[in-house]
Order: C-alpha cells, then structure tokens, then sequence
C-alpha cells in the first residue's frame, strides 16, 4: 500500500485549494509594492508610526525591495497560512483517524505503522513544497514588473526553500503530539499555541529586555532572521530547522509504534 500517494490524492483538493489561496494572496502582495514601497507619502506615513511597533512588525524602510517583501509576503500572511496548512495536515496524519476510528481500518493493510506514519509526513512536505514553488513561482513571475528587479531570483529560493522548512517544523510537531497522544484537540492546540508564542518571541517579546533572548528559540527567526531575501539562503537556520523537524518525527513515530492504538 503505497500510503504517500493515497494521502496526496486524498487531500489533492486541499492542496489545490492552499496553492491558490497563497499565490493569490503573493500575487496581491507583490504587485502592491510599486503603491507602497515607491510612494513618497506611503514613505512618510510609514515613518509617522511608532518605532516599537515598526520594531515588532519589521516594518524598516519597505521602499528597499527586500525589507518589502520579508515585512508583507514572507513575513505576514504567507507564513501564517503555512503555519495553518502544516499543522492541520500534521493533525490529520495520525490523531484525526484515531479519534474517528478510522485508523485501525488503514493499518489493518499491509503496512506498519512505522512506514504509515513517516510515508503521510512525507505527503505533508510535499504538500508544503508544492506551495511553496507556487509562492516562488508567482513572485518570480512579477518580480521585474512590480519593480523588484533588485532582489535576485535566487534569493527567492532561499527564502522559499526556508518557508518550506519552517511549515515542516509546525506540521512535525502537530504530527508528534497527535501520534504521541492519540488526541486530535491537544494536537491541534499546543501546535497553535507553540506557532502564536513564536511569533510573540520573534516580535513583540524582543521590545522587553528580559524576553529578548526568546527570539533565538523562535522558528520565526530561523525563517526570516538571516535575512535569506539579502543574503540568501541560512544554511545554519535552515539545518535548524529540519532538525527540529527531525526530531519530532522521530519522536512521534517511535512513541506511535509503541502504543495502543483507539479502535
């Protein structure tokens, strides 16, 4: 039983559905840059704000073409969707069929629970590299005609690279908590709760001297703290990050084939 293929095909219009969503909110986001980041009086309300906010939002001069694209597309919807994508496919892969009774139905195939449970963490990186080469292709495809010529395609595929990475981390953790636990609502709820406290680390936590070493644990700023738009791709974050990733797997799969399983 080849279970990649089935979770892919399974949730193909899922997939479909995300990969629209993110290249129409790129797209929008991409093509406003010549309205924002070339407008002398955006340039001007910008600075009116204050600088602690502008701080925590990493909102620092969007008339460079890079500043604008890691504050707006990278650094704002497009990374919270994946944070969505990921986690709801990481729940869905082992605790969602468990607490619907289904799961025994699938194991009862040919397949161990070892391989299930990797092959459908496989799917869900597959998942977020397709949207992630969406994201790449659409800001690449208006790169020279919303003016961000200045930023080298390469430098979209780091940071794209980097995204893909950075979606594994909470879809990797959504799926060991699920597989560890059986428990669809606590999957769900410490990957959310661990996705709103990194975010807080990396921007809102740092305006406080106490909490500013917070930042250094977030996978936020594993995405986006080496500048990956300027200075490409962070071999070191993105190891990082798929460290993580590894981890977590490793941790939900052996935990899940040792356990008993709902039925």
């Amino acid at each position: 039983m080849n279970v990649f293929r089935k979770y892919l095909r399974d949730n193909r219009r899922s997939i479909i559905g995300w990969t629209i969503a993110m290249s129409v909110v790129s797209a929008m986001y991409t093509s406003f840059y010549p309205t924002v980041g070339q407008n002398p009086d955006m340039a001007k309300a910008m600075d009116a704000y204050p600088q602690a906010l502008k701080d925590a939002l990493h909102m620092q001069d969007l008339t460079d073409p890079a500043n604008y694209l890691a504050s707006t597309v990278f650094g704002l919807l497009i990374p919270a969707l994946v944070i969505v994508m990921a986690i709801a496919y990481g729940v869905k892969a082992v605790a969602a069929d468990e607490e619907a009774h289904t799961l025994d139905l699938v194991l009862a195939h040919p397949v161990g629970r070892g391989s299930l449970a990797l092959q459908r963490v496989a799917a869900i990186g597959a998942s977020l590299a397709i949207v992630s080469a969406a994201v790449l292709a659409v800001t690449l495809a208006l790169r020279n005609s919303a003016g961000l010529s200045a930023v080298a395609p390469d430098r979209f595929v780091a940071v794209c690279v980097q995204l893909l990475l950075f979606g594994l981390v909470y879809g990797s953790l959504a799926y060991a908590v699920g597989a560890i636990t059986g428990r669809r609502g606590l999957a769900l709820g410490v990957s959310a709760g661990v996705a709103v406290l990194s975010y807080l680390a990396y921007s809102f936590f740092v305006q406080v001297d106490a909490l500013q070493w917070t930042k250094n644990l977030s996978p936020f700023q594993w995405y986006l703290g080496g500048e990956p738009l300027k200075h490409g791709l962070q071999w070191g974050d993105s190891g990082l990050l798929l460290l993580v990733s590894a981890v977590l797997v490793a941790a939900g799969t052996a935990r899940f084939t040792r356990r008993d399983v709902a039925v």
